[in-house]
């Protein structure tokens, strides 16, 4: 016997093709993905054969398996569209070659060969909804004219133990008929009429439903055990073929049930065989083990999307004087997990460090070491190092973490009062400046070695930053790929930017979260070979007029000082509402820092959508805010700065410290 491959396009009605109406009904089976030796009543108009009976072969091509089906969420329909795979459902003729060893023979080989079809298209799938529209497709309408898949209601995952009670939820039904087409040909497609079995079945312990369950064995339905189980499973409202023309079997992972699926055939087909039994548990144990594993795999793939996710910031600050945006995208919906990361660090003095890094790999050990090397920088960023030692202290922790450890990492602190940025770099590609009038250029900073290597030095470089500049940072993920090399891409990168800013003319920036939305577009199909980090930097800067700044000698005095300075700086501003909060914290922050300094104390004013104080001295102790007994003469002033003040802190610098508060402005 030959076999017909099925074809969905450029199929010729029979009515078309008059000289073959004497072939017998085989041939159109075996086009339909039946079994060949199906005989069919050639009496009759088209869509009045009786059932065949069903010996799933042929299920390996795509008409088999409903591979062109629509998608049915639960209580839906989904199948085969209009015009979709011919179906011989004509009744069962005796003496139609099914008797015999050699149609016996061939049976059983047709099984076997839908179960092989069927299981590997089960495999296919990656996730759970993937594996149990394998499984509908691959038995809709070969092994049964309709399906209905139960699962646990949560899914155990793994050892956990499964929650009580015991809940199964219709997660989907697949369920076709038949419809005349042209000629005497006959098309499966999908029943526009939902299912009217139950969403929801509790299984009650000791019940029908829950004995079934634990046999594992799939059960034909016309036992009574399986159609009381049936009727609880189902709803009392959902009726069922008679006869040998349903299989309950249920669905076993590694170490429970998981879940049921009923196969049902209608008064107009033959019943199941006995063999089918072993089909239908072929069929279910490779469905539930393949839901385990999809369990599994999505519990890793969750646990890995937050450790990504809570190793990059959840948001960036917004410090004086510039804009942050950022992006961040994963090598695959495969391969979350990736050593790219990028932060924003708020320095004393109004300043902010830009930070963009990638650890090489994409494993959960290049997560948690981008997340050690990523803390290490917070923490070498809050003593207020140069670029280039924090650097070198990021090289020699890399090489306290293990061999073989390597990363590249971009270091930037930008200075919005004195509109300037120093860059220090450790073998990451180099950032993109782009200017207000249109212009990108990559700067020129030196390349140094990657953190890990060990023994090398690190260079900074100081550089402009004017107002209404935009900087880049950037992973190799961006610019690199099998496509192109990292130059390449780097002039792509670069030239995108100019021709995004020209859109916006010369006098306007571009929109900040535009810009990098534009920029991850110049992506293409072939371009995502790492996952991607990326950090833009729109510098404001702090106008000189809005900045004061004296020095005070540490003596009795210099509170007196610092109060007139600070009056004068006020008006100057037309802030005089804020005159007497400003002089009163001051006085408090000035008198403690004289009280320990022994070189000149600094105080700055800041005026931006703030008012910002910040008075520095050469003693690394940091104040602590304390409750002042009331018998202590001092001990109240942190306390007045903290009632008072927008917000406060204090910061320890390699040479003293910082104590700053601010204040919100009239309007």
């Amino acid at each position: 016997m030959t076999e017909h491959p099925t074809s969905h396009e450029g199929r010729q009605p029979l009515a078309a093709r008059p000289q073959e109406r004497a072939r017998p009904r085989q041939e159109a089976a075996a086009a339909a993905g039946l079994p060949s030796d199906v005989p069919a009543q050639q009496g009759g108009p088209a869509g009045k054969a009786a059932s065949a009976k069903d010996t799933p072969a042929g299920a390996d091509t795509p008409g088999a398996t409903g591979g062109t089906g629509g998608t049915a969420g639960p209580g839906g329909s989904g199948g085969a569209p209009p015009g979709a795979v011919a179906v011989a459902v004509a009744a069962q003729s005796p003496g139609g070659g099914r008797g015999g060893p050699e149609g016996a023979a061939r049976r059983e080989g047709e099984r076997l060969r839908f179960v092989g079809a069927a299981t590997r298209r089960i495999a296919r799938g990656l996730d759970l909804d993937e594996i149990v529209l394998g499984l509908c497709r691959a038995t809709v309408p070969t092994f049964s004219d309709e399906i209905l898949v139960y699962l646990r209601d949560p899914l155990p995952v793994g050892d956990e133990r499964p929650v009580a009670p015991f809940m199964l939820r219709l997660r989907r039904t697949d369920r076709l008929r038949l419809s005349e087409l042209e000629g005497e040909e006959l098309v499966l497609v999908p029943d526009p009429d939902p299912t009217p079995a139950a969403e929801l079945c509790e299984v009650r312990s000791g019940g029908a439903l829950a004995e079934v369950l634990r046999g594992v064995r799939p059960v034909f339905g016309d036992s009574a055990a399986a159609k009381t189980a049936l009727t609880e499973l189902l709803g009392s409202d959902h009726p069922l073929p008679g006869g040998l023309r349903a299989i309950l079997a249920p669905l076993r992972g590694r170490r429970r049930v998981i879940g049921a699926a009923v196969f049902l055939r209608r008064p107009e087909r033959a019943g199941f065989e006995p063999n089918d039994l072993l089909v239908a548990a072929q069929l279910a144990t490779h469905t539930a083990l393949g839901i385990d594993k999809a369990v599994l795999y999505g519990r890793e793939a969750y646990i890995a999307d937050e450790l990504q996710r809570t190793m990059l910031p959840d948001s960036l600050p917004q410090p004086t004087g510039v804009r942050l945006a950022s992006r961040y995208l994963p090598a695959a919906e495969t391969a979350r997990v990736g050593g790219d990361w990028y932060d924003a660090i708020p320095l004393p003095g109004s300043r902010v460090a830009l930070v963009v890094g990638d650890v090489m790999g994409h494993s959960m050990t290049s997560a948690a070491i981008m997340g050690q090397l990523r803390t290490t920088a917070q923490t070498l960023a809050g003593l207020d190092l140069p670029p280039q030692e924090v650097l070198h202290h990021l090289d020699e922790q890399a090489q306290r973490l293990g061999e073989n450890r390597m990363a590249t990492c971009m270091y930037a602190v930008y200075d919005p009062v004195s509109h300037r940025i120093t860059v220090a770099n450790a073998g990451h590609p180099p950032p993109i400046l782009l200017h207000l009038g249109g212009r990108a250029e990559v700067l020129r900073v030196p390349p140094g070695a990657p953190i890990g290597v060990g023994g090398v030095d690190f260079e900074a470089v100081e550089l402009d930053a004017p107002a209404g500049a935009t900087l880049l940072l950037y992973t190799d993920g961006l610019v690199e790929s099998r496509l192109r090399d990292v130059w390449t891409g780097i002039e792509q990168l670069r030239e995108r930017l100019a021709a995004t800013a020209q859109l916006t003319g010369p006098d306007h920036s571009p929109p900040l979260e535009a810009l990098c939305d534009d920029v991850l577009d110049m992506l293409g199909p072939g371009d995502r070979d790492d996952d991607i980090a990326l950090l833009a930097a729109r510098f404001e800067g702090i106008a000189p007029s809005d900045v004061a700044y004296w020095f005070l000698e540490p003596e009795d005095a210099a509170p007196g000082r610092a109060r007139r300075l600070a009056r004068r700086a006020l008006a100057r501003w037309d802030l005089e509402e804020l005159t007497d909060s400003v002089e009163l914290l001051i006085s408090e922050v000035v008198t403690n820092a004289v009280r320990y300094a022994e070189r000149p104390v600094t105080l700055r004013l800041l005026k931006t959508d703030v008012l910002r104080c910040e008075v520095g001295d050469d003693s690394p102790q940091l104040p602590r805010q304390r409750r002042a007994r009331d018998t202590d003469e001092g001990g109240r002033g942190l306390f007045l700065v903290n009632r008072l003040a927008r917000r406060w802190g204090a910061t320890r610098l390699s040479g003293g410290k910082v104590v700053w508060f601010e204040l919100s402005t009239p309007g």
